[in-house]
């Protein structure tokens, strides 16, 4: 997940200095009664855990794209909502939730190439792709290789395209935070998950949530998630696909992101795209203010 920079460093900090709480047994049955999960190979030896909800119909379908180390749990209520009038797939990237686990091509680059072999094996086509966090850098790799000419429409969520290795030196600062993090993470992970989950969702959650979202966290092995979020980050400059995009966009911000400004200057370059913020949100938007997400995602599919 591309994590909103420095804003989690103390509370990790002090998560780690104590035992976390026990976690409850999380939900394996499907996210909603409308849904049906099963695995699809999208790779020689590469298969994603995907969730397909609704059904087909008119209305363009939605592909939820989640951030790192997380599964399609964390769009429950949108997949819930969405699917009682179109088709919405969800699913947990490769090394992630309930995916196969592979050493490699844990990259936005490859990630696309896996959601181009989802979609195709799903015959999903004219789809609305919604990237948050992480999912933001699968987007824009995904846009750089087959470009948009197949999309309804693209929403991304509160991150900005990397811009790779610059930022190194660029924003030296936030990038030192980025890799104390990283070192805390590899040696505790559970501690670290719920302490991340804390600071990105910040209203109270139902039963079971957040204790789900940490166990399929953990199932990502942490060397993995290291090499997975330093190559989202810092691998490849993907800001020249924002000037293939062609289709319909809306950018999504959390009115508190430290990336505010440079979302802003993001969607200024996409032709057409709209940009809007909520305000008194963390990083996932959408689990804090649902309501206030899924009526600009409402109004944005509307108007396609």
């Amino acid at each position: 997940m591309h994590l909103d920079r420095s804003m989690i460093v103390a509370l990790i900090a002090t998560v780690v200095s104590i035992a976390a709480p026990p976690l409850t047994q999380a939900n394996a049955s499907p996210i909603s009664q409308r849904s049906e999960s099963r695995m699809i190979k999208t790779a020689e030896g590469v298969q994603l855990r995907v969730v397909d909800a609704g059904k087909q119909g008119a209305t363009p379908p939605l592909v939820l794209i989640p951030g790192w180390s997380m599964s399609a749990e964390v769009w429950q209520r949108q997949i819930d909502v969405f699917a009682r009038d179109r088709r919405v797939v969800a699913f947990d990237p490769r090394s992630q939730g309930q995916s196969t686990k592979t050493v490699i091509g844990n990259t936005p680059e490859v990630r696309a190439q896996d959601l181009h072999a989802l979609l195709t094996s799903l015959h999903v086509h004219r789809t609305v792709l919604v990237g948050w966090s992480q999912g933001v850098q699968d987007v824009a790799a995904y846009i750089d290789q087959y470009g948009s000419k197949d999309l309804a429409g693209i929403v991304l969520i509160d991150s900005s395209v990397s811009g790779g290795a610059g930022a190194i030196t660029t924003s030296a600062q936030a990038t030192a935070a980025q890799f104390t993090r990283l070192g805390i993470y590899a040696a505790h992970q559970q501690d670290y998950l719920r302490g991340m989950l804390a600071a990105i969702i910040t209203k109270p959650q139902p039963p079971g949530l957040i204790d789900g979202l940490v166990v399929n966290g953990m199932k990502t092995p942490p060397s993995i998630g290291v090499a997975m979020l330093v190559a989202d980050l810092y691998g490849v400059d993907r800001t020249s696909a924002l000037a293939k995009i062609d289709c319909p966009t809306l950018v999504i911000a959390s009115a508190s992101s430290p990336e505010l400004d440079a979302q802003q200057a993001m969607a200024k370059q996409i032709r057409g795209a709209r940009f809007q913020s909520i305000d008194d949100a963390g990083h996932a938007v959408f689990v804090d203010q649902p309501k206030r997400f899924e009526a600009m995602l409402r109004s944005f599919l509307t108007s396609l």
